[in-house]
C-alpha cells in the first residue's frame, strides 16, 4: 500500500453492530492509518442480540436498555478502529430459533420493503461516495436473517446508486467500482489455525467443526495484508462487552499463532468496473489515482469487468408496492438447518471470520 493517502473511500455495510469487528475489521484498521477513508454502515441497531458474555448475563442497565448499550458499544469500537461510522435506521429481527420456527417480529429490517432499505442505503453511497464496498455473500456469511437481507440490500443499493433514474431525490448519482463479499470464514483458514495449535500442544476447539463442515469453498480474489492490526480488531471486538466472552475459543488462539498461521483477511470480489489483477493484495487495486476514480464512478454506460452475482436476485425499484417480504421469510426457514449442518457455534464462527 502506498505511504501517501490516496483519498480513496471504502464503505463496510454489516447487518449489527459488533459484525465490523469480526470481518475485516483489520483491514480497516490498514486503511485508516494509511489514510484512506472508511465508512461502516450498520442496517440495525443490534437491539435483538443476545447477551454472550456470562459475566454481563445479569447486568440490570443491560436488561434495561440494550439498544443504547449496543450504540455505546459500537462508539468504542469505531474510535478503536478510527473509521466513520452512520446507522441506517433499522430494528434487529432476531434470530428465529425452535421447530416450527416462530415468524419475524413486524416491522423488523428482514420484513422492511426492499425499496425503502434499499433507498436509504443509496443515500448514505451518495453522500459518501465509495470507491469500493464490501458486505456479505447471498448467503449472509451465515444464515441470520439479517445478515442475508445485508447482501440483498447491499447489492440492490449499489445497483440503483449509480441510476440517474432511481431514487433521484436521494442525491447525484454516484456508482462504487468494487464490490466485495468478506471471505475470511474459509475451512483452509480454521484447519490452518487448529494444525497449528496442536503442533503447539494447546487444545482446540476447531475439530468438530471441521468435521462437520458442509458450507462449499468460495474463491478467494484478494489478501489482505492486515496481521499488525489484529490487536486493534481484538480491541474493537472486546469493546462489543455483551456480544463476546472475553474468555471464549477465538481469544484463547494466541495472537502470535493467528499471525503466523493467516496473517491476511480475504475477499471475494464479486462486482468490478475494473480488470482483477491475480494476486490482487489490495482493495483498491486498478482504481488509478483519486481523480482517475472518481471521474470512473460518476461516467454514464460503465461496463462491468467481473460480475458473479447469484442470477434472479431481488433488486428494488423506486415504487411503493415493491416488497420482498415473502423472499425474506423464505430465506429464514433456512436458518437452523444450515447452522447445525455446519456443526458451528454461530457466535463463535462470528469471531473466527475476524
Amino acid at each position: 500500500m502506498p505511504v501517501e493517502p490516496r483519498g480513496l473511500r471504502l464503505m463496510a455495510v454489516h447487518a449489527h453492530p459488533d459484525d465490523e469487528s469480526s470481518k475485516g475489521a483489520a483491514s480497516m484498521a490498514k486503511y485508516v492509518r494509511a489514510g484512506e477513508r472508511v465508512m461502516v454502515v450498520s442496517c440495525t441497531g443490534g437491539e435483538r442480540g443476545d447477551i454472550l458474555n456470562p459475566q454481563l448475563k445479569d447486568d440490570p442497565h443491560i436488561l434495561r436498555d440494550m439498544a443504547q448499550v449496543r450504540r455505546d458499544e459500537m462508539a468504542a469500537a469505531r474510535d478503536i478502529i478510527g473509521f466513520e461510522h452512520t446507522w441506517l435506521g433499522f430494528v434487529d429481527s432476531g434470530l428465529p430459533e425452535g421447530d416450527p420456527l416462530p415468524p419475524l417480529p413486524a416491522g423488523c429490517f428482514a420484513l422492511e420493503p426492499l425499496d425503502v432499505t434499499t433507498e436509504a442505503l443509496v443515500r448514505v453511497i451518495r453522500d459518501f461516495k465509495p470507491h469500493v464496498v464490501t458486505t456479505y455473500d447471498e448467503n449472509g456469511g451465515y444464515p441470520h436473517p439479517d445478515h442475508i437481507n445485508t447482501h440483498l440490500v447491499s447489492m440492490s443499493a449499489v445497483n440503483a446508486a449509480g441510476d440517474p433514474d432511481a431514487y433521484p431525490h436521494a442525491g447525484a448519482p454516484w456508482r462504487p467500482l468494487k464490490v466485495y463479499y468478506n471471505a475470511s470464514m474459509s475451512k483452509a483458514r480454521i484447519e490452518k489455525l487448529h494444525r497449528m495449535l496442536l503442533e503447539r500442544g494447546l487444545p482446540s476447539d476447531y475439530g468438530e467443526w471441521i468435521e462437520k463442515w458442509t458450507r462449499p469453498d468460495r474463491e478467494i480474489t484478494t489478501r489482505i495484508q492486515s496481521s499488525e492490526f489484529f490487536d486493534v480488531r481484538d480491541r474493537a471486538l472486546l469493546a462489543h462487552a455483551t456480544q463476546v466472552d472475553p474468555d471464549g475459543n477465538w481469544f484463547k488462539t494466541p495472537l502470535d499463532l493467528q499471525v503466523e498461521a493467516w496473517p491476511t483477511e480475504d475477499y471475494e470480489l464479486a462486482l468490478s468496473y475494473v480488470p482483477l489483477a491475480e494476486g490482487e493484495d489490495d482493495l483498491f487495486a486498478g482504481l488509478g489515482t483519486l481523480a482517475e476514480a472518481d471521474a470512473l464512478a460518476t461516467r454514464p454506460g460503465l461496463e462491468t469487468k467481473r460480475d458473479t452475482r447469484v442470477p434472479g436476485a431481488p433488486i428494488a425499484v423506486p415504487a411503493p408496492t415493491h416488497t420482498h417480504r415473502e423472499a425474506a421469510a423464505s430465506t429464514v426457514s433456512t436458518v437452523p438447518a444450515a447452522a447445525e449442518d455446519d456443526g458451528i457455534d454461530e457466535a463463535e464462527a462470528e469471531r473466527a471470520a475476524g
